[in-house]
């Protein structure tokens, strides 16, 4: 039997490879922050300080405005709203009397939310398309140009003019179907849905631009980074682009709806007026949104003393409720748009 052969030489061994280190860089001294002396400086003009000093001067006005109008319409709507109107129906008086001086707001509250709802549902994926379309693609060249000077337009159309032409339109016989008619077969072109399709109007350059702001402030190179890992430009749109411009979207939707709910002569001519909401047609939803009815704006207007009811107690109590809630819708709007903050925007 052999036995193995053993030597004398030692055994190498393996060492563990050492981690390499950064190599530690010299502390940099603190940044001097008196860069220029005292006679380096080149002290500011009389212009400069009265510039500076009515950019203050306008900032705080408008801040004080501002707080005048919701402090104002805070101790003025606290004096008449009571919670038990919230959910009563205002009553009509007879012709002899002054109208709307009784009840509660639970029709013209309904009415702001349906109007405000219809408009920020048309208006919303319509804006969002085109701002899409103009910051992405702009082909043809001329019909960007054109598509731009319609939405500028539109955003300086006056409401009136607006509600003149939803009724001239909308009165036509082969849009019946969208509104209150006669028993006769007479189209009256006054409803929630014709209302809603012309504050859809109001609201679509806010959405606009507030969209293609957003698109635009995003890096060129996340783009590109999209494009190389295989994806294509729609794709790279609704995955990439449109989260990142949700508070972009978000913002101008806010200002939208706050247009909307704030309009009173697209209401008056195509909504009817009417304090309380009147259907047309036994379906429920369908029924509501073609019948005529009433927002918090014509509530206020109707008596206010300028109007037919004639009771100011009223109209500060719609008022402030219409305050309230277009800060209410703004925080929804806001608060569904922080969910995923943009990271471009810090």
């Amino acid at each position: 039997m052999s036995t193995p052969v053993t030597s004398d030489r030692p055994v190498a061994r393996l060492r563990r490879p050492r981690r390499l280190q950064a190599p530690k860089m010299p502390r940099l001294p603190r940044r001097n922050r008196e860069l220029l002396s005292d006679d380096e400086i080149v002290p500011w003009s009389i212009l400069d300080k009265l510039g500076l000093a009515a950019a203050w001067f306008c900032g705080l006005l408008l801040c004080a405005i501002a707080a005048s109008i919701v402090l104002y319409m805070l101790v003025r709507g606290i004096q008449y709203v009571k919670l038990d109107a919230l959910f009563e129906h205002p009553v009509v008086l007879s012709t002899t009397q002054s109208s709307g001086t009784v009840g509660g707001y639970l029709d013209p509250i309904e009415g702001t939310l349906i109007l405000t709802a219809l408009g920020t549902l048309f208006a919303l994926p319509i804006g969002v398309a085109i701002a899409v379309w103009l910051s992405e693609y702009a082909r043809p060249a001329w019909l960007a140009r054109a598509v731009e000077s319609g939405v500028e337009i539109v955003a300086g159309t006056p409401t009136i003019v607006l509600a003149i032409f939803g009724l001239l339109v909308f009165s036509q016989g082969s849009l019946g179907f969208l509104s209150f008619t006669a028993e006769g077969g007479a189209v009256f072109g006054r409803s929630f849905f014709i209302a809603g399709i012309m504050m859809s109007l109001i609201a679509l350059p806010l959405i606009v631009g507030a969209t293609r702001e957003a698109l635009q402030s995003i890096p060129a190179h996340v783009r590109e980074a999209s494009y190389a890992l295989g994806k294509d430009k729609i794709s790279t749109i609704r995955r990439v682009l449109l989260p990142a411009s949700r508070k972009g979207i978000a913002t101008g939707t806010t200002l939208g709806m706050g247009r909307i709910a704030g309009d009173t002569a697209i209401v008056i001519l195509l909504l009817g007026g009417t304090l309380t909401l009147e259907s047309q047609g036994s379906t429920p939803v369908l029924g509501t949104l073609r019948g005529t009815g009433s927002t918090l704006t014509s509530y206020v207007y109707a008596n206010s003393p300028a109007g037919e009811g004639n009771a100011p107690e009223k109209a500060y109590a719609a008022a402030f409720i219409l305050l309230m809630v277009v800060i209410a819708m703004n925080f929804v709007v806001d608060l569904f748009s922080r969910k995923r903050s943009d990271p471009w925007a810090r």
